[in-house]
């Protein structure tokens, strides 16, 4: 799909590094700034789709940056300026070693440990007696720390994190302090667009002088779950699936496609129609969630458009 942007290779003035993620690509400008580019990659069970999907980054991008800018009067971010749809611009920080991961519901991960008969979830105490979906009395954090090898996240509790020194106590208590903020925030947000903002993972940096700030992206759906608010309740009552907002959908369409990112499994084929309901499926998103309708970007040279908008940027 020539509409999409799957990889770059910008060379901007006092560029010092670019680190490529699965789906992010950022330019370290100088040690002093960050240039994120948001490419329309996807990821899913740790693996890069070999296609991308057209508006994706815009979409990420724009959410992240909206919602930066809903919770900086609450916590502190790393962001300057947008100077680009699919770009943030902000300042460089040493990353935590930790993702935060807050649980308002047993959905995800929590649900498949909690049907293996599991009770505890990095150190934190799960009820009995809760099925799928079902909303945890309070919401619980469940860091997660990336494996010495290979990309995969690892559950960790606080207790381990400050054993092995990963996080200060005192930097961790921020932590803490700025999720729980984040996450309240993010369910009144969600709330105020008829959905349940169900889990989701944040991640924070240290800038030079030392102050701790939100960085990546937020309460996208492809760092969040979200469903919708409306029979939620009377689905749970009926067993029923939850209607969600999130990357879900193209897991299950993977799933039984059968791939789960194992050892020798292939990625299936995805036509150009499948990526086309994928595509509409991410600005179904962008409007349920922001409350706004997406305006598509040019995208007849996207590389160029964003080459342009950053170099006027750092001038």
């Amino acid at each position: 799909m020539s509409n999409t942007i799957i990889d770059t290779n910008f060379n901007f003035p006092n560029q010092k590094s670019v680190y490529k993620g699965k789906v992010r690509e950022v330019y370290n400008i100088n040690d002093e700034i960050l240039v994120m580019v948001a490419t329309d990659r996807l990821s899913a069970f740790d693996v890069v789709m070999p296609k991308g999907i057209p508006f994706k980054g815009q979409i990420l991008n724009q959410i992240a940056t909206k919602m930066m800018k809903a919770t900086e009067d609450l916590v502190p971010n790393w962001l300057m300026a947008t100077p680009d749809v699919n770009v943030a611009v902000g300042h460089l920080c040493e990353p935590f070693k930790v993702e935060m991961v807050i649980r308002g519901y047993l959905s995800g991960h929590a649900a498949r440990e909690y049907k293996l008969g599991k009770r505890f979830l990095c150190g934190i105490k799960m009820p009995g007696g809760m099925k799928e979906n079902d909303k945890f009395p309070e919401p619980i954090i469940t860091p997660a720390t990336k494996a010495e090898m290979g990309d995969h996240d690892e559950d960790i509790s606080r207790e381990d994190i400050l054993k092995r020194d990963i996080v200060s106590e005192e930097d961790y208590v921020v932590l803490e302090d700025y999720t729980r903020k984040l996450f309240n925030r993010g369910t009144e947000i969600a709330a105020s667009r008829g959905l349940i903002l169900v889990d989701t993972k944040y991640e924070f940096g240290k800038t030079k002088d030392g102050k701790i700030v939100l960085i990546d992206e937020i309460h996208t759906p492809d760092s969040s779950r979200y469903f919708y608010a409306e029979g939620y309740q009377e689905r749970q009552d009926n067993n029923e699936t939850q209607k969600q907002l999130s990357k879900e959908f193209v897991r299950q369409w993977l799933i039984s496609n059968g791939f789960q990112g194992l050892e020798g499994q292939t990625v299936p084929f995805m036509s150009d129609e499948y990526i086309e309901t994928v595509s509409e499926r991410y600005i179904e998103l962008y409007e349920n969630i922001t409350g706004e309708d997406f305006v598509k970007a040019d995208v007849s040279n996207i590389q160029e458009r964003i080459e342009a908008n950053v170099l006027e940027y750092l001038k």
